[in-house]
């Protein structure tokens, strides 16, 4: 698409229909099943009692269809101040709302970050029943990138929204430095969607640097852990968002097939060079029209070596997946409990030592009445689907290592100055540094 038809389409651009046919079409895919799941509590003997969990109460269906209106509502006014208004001071106004609303009023909960593990969940588990008001803040997010860029991470999303506020003398990092932190993104996304999907943890929720912060309580190294992201921030730009954030993978995919993107300016680059620092997330593309175009021998001999190099990382990925499985599964509970048992039944001078308290876990198993054998074979079955889950989970991490390593060895020339449409997310800061006014009119100072 050409930048003229991209003006045409920005100035017709009526965000009100628009959102109504988004959302229409997301709700034309979603099934419902409002069943809730019931456990019952264990009983201990010791008189142990269970510690309240740090969960909001449940709200009613009308509230959390209210809080899927105000995510889409939010969604479609930012991607109307980005792409129309092209403001600055709009973006962070909604950043403002959206911290207050989706991290404070709401506690941090429900956020499509977190969403995508119970998406994983309702894939892997029959059993469970995914609300569609959760699987609304998974997907709307995501459609909205998918046509717009990463308008989501702009300023709707709570937590890059309360990182933003503290972006204040951002560093510029080396590009390999951006790259292998890069990485880490990955390596949460594979770990998360595994642990979700064995029904062992919610380790995104679980270790949220952020919900403390939204819900003013919480375990002390949590604040800690939240208070260090925030104080980073004033010189790394954001450090969750761009180095931890699994959700913000899949937001990444999407923008770079977006249909429109935001961009620097409205019209033809004048090459003023006046955006080049302004990004504080280092997502500008720099054109290079100097440095001299390789050889085509020399291409050629580059992407053989790829292909055949990536494969190799990407099995011996699998192969290490598959050498720590057991080691992923000791997290899941019904494994973690074997053990202990097992290790028990060995050793059972521990337990005839006067110094010895019996666990509540082992406890709440005897009460159960639960056999032995039958947690041994759900043990082994866990470990069964965490030795399929990791080897999968080693392969996906080889091979974006080896798609890292390929994209560091392969140099695009650019002509203009230009917004990265994966890691680009969408703040608006550099339109402030634009000398352009718009597409009829260029600053004549500028040469």
């Amino acid at each position: 698409m050409t930048k003229t038809t991209f003006s045409i389409f920005i100035n017709g651009f009526k965000p009100g229909k628009l959102v109504i046919f988004i959302f229409i079409i997301a709700i034309s895919f979603i099934s419902f099943d409002a069943e809730a799941q019931r456990f019952p509590k264990p009983e201990f003997e010791s008189g142990y009692e269970q510690i309240e969990t740090q969960i909001p109460v449940p709200r009613s269906n009308f509230m959390e269809y209210f809080d899927v209106f105000v995510l889409f509502i939010a969604l479609g006014i930012i991607t109307w101040i980005v792409l129309r208004k092209r403001s600055r001071t709009g973006v962070f106004w909604v950043s403002v709302f959206s911290v207050l609303y989706f991290g404070f009023f709401r506690e941090g909960c429900v956020c499509s970050v977190g969403s995508l593990q119970n998406v994983t969940l309702a894939l892997f588990n029959p059993g469970y029943k995914i609300p569609i008001t959760v699987l609304l803040f998974f997907i709307l997010p995501l459609l909205f990138t998918l046509l717009f860029g990463r308008t989501f991470c702009a300023g709707v999303c709570p937590l890059g929204a309360i990182q933003d506020f503290f972006v204040i003398k951002p560093l510029k990092l080396k590009n390999w430095v951006q790259k292998l932190l890069g990485l880490i993104p990955y390596f949460y996304l594979g770990l998360a969607v595994l642990y979700a999907a064995t029904n062992t943890d919610f380790i995104i929720c679980r270790y949220d640097p952020f919900v403390s912060i939204f819900r003013l309580n919480g375990e002390f190294s949590m604040f800690l852990l939240g208070g260090l992201f925030l104080s980073a921030s004033i010189v790394i730009a954001r450090p969750y968002c761009r180095f931890f954030c699994p959700y913000g993978v899949l937001l990444n995919w999407m923008s770079r097939i977006s249909l429109f993107h935001m961009t620097i300016t409205p019209t033809k680059c004048v090459q003023c060079k006046l955006c080049e620092g302004s990004c504080p997330f280092d997502a500008i593309d720099i054109p290079d029209t100097e440095k001299p175009k390789e050889s085509k021998q020399t291409t050629k001999r580059r992407f053989i070596a790829l292909v055949v190099l990536i494969p190799l990382i990407t099995l011996t990925g699998a192969w290490s997946g598959y050498l720590i499985h057991e080691k992923l599964a000791i997290v899941n509970s019904k494994v973690e409990l074997a053990i202990e048992l097992i290790y028990l039944d060995k050793h059972p001078e521990i337990t005839d030592d006067p110094s010895y308290t019996e666990s509540f876990e082992v406890e709440a198993f005897r009460t159960s009445g639960q056999s032995k054998e039958q947690l041994f074979e759900e043990a082994k079955l866990v470990i069964s689907k965490f030795r399929i889950g990791s080897i999968l989970f080693g392969g996906f991490i080889g091979l974006v290592f080896g798609i890292t390593l390929a994209g560091l060895s392969v140099y695009r020339y650019k002509n203009d100055y230009e917004p990265n449409k994966g890691e680009c997310l969408s703040c608006a800061r550099c339109m402030d540094y634009c000398p352009v006014d718009d597409e009829s009119k260029l600053i004549e100072k500028v040469k």
